[in-house]
């Protein structure tokens, strides 16, 4: 992993982006979304502040996060989203991009960070685990995917330095 950095992301990193965005997508077991959406729609959905990049050389994976809400008693609280190009899966990408999300949104006071995962995605259940996410419960056949009922499994990281 020496070789791999993680850094803000910036606008530069646009095609990229949604390049990985897609590829998961593609995977099927990443979102109910089917499209990564427009550059400009994904910049006016995500927090500036909490929105990185892994690269070896090329952009290879990205973390970021939405508010959950527009009232004020919920600024701590975001939903992320992070994606790693398929080609470098299995390398600790995610890793990265999930503790440096974690180490930003913590110094900018936020409490809890949280995620809606597809059970059949394993691996970011255990990606997500690793990292210190719960289960929060499991939101039963809440949408369709493809023309089939999808449960999604509710996931929370509490700040242990934010009280």
């Amino acid at each position: 992993m020496a070789d791999i950095t993680v850094r803000p992301m910036k606008a530069g990193d646009a095609a990229r982006v949604l390049a990985i965005y897609q590829a998961g997508l593609d995977g099927g077991d990443a979102s109910f979304e089917t499209t990564a959406p427009t550059w400009t729609q994904f910049d006016a959905g995500k927090l500036s502040a909490h929105r990185f990049v892994a690269a070896d050389g090329t952009v290879i994976g990205w973390v970021a996060v939405s508010p959950t809400s527009a009232r004020a008693v919920y600024a701590g609280v975001v939903e992320h989203s992070v994606y790693v190009d398929p080609a470098a899966r299995g390398r600790g990408v995610a890793r990265l991009l999930l503790d440096a999300l974690i180490a930003s949104t913590e110094a900018a006071g936020v409490w809890t960070i949280q995620s809606g995962v597809f059970g059949e995605n394993t691996a970011s259940l255990r990606l997500h685990e690793r990292a210190g996410f719960r289960v929060i419960g499991v939101r039963e056949r809440i949408a369709r995917h493809h023309g089939r009922w999808r449960d999604v499994i509710l996931l929370e990281r509490r700040s242990p330095v934010i009280i």
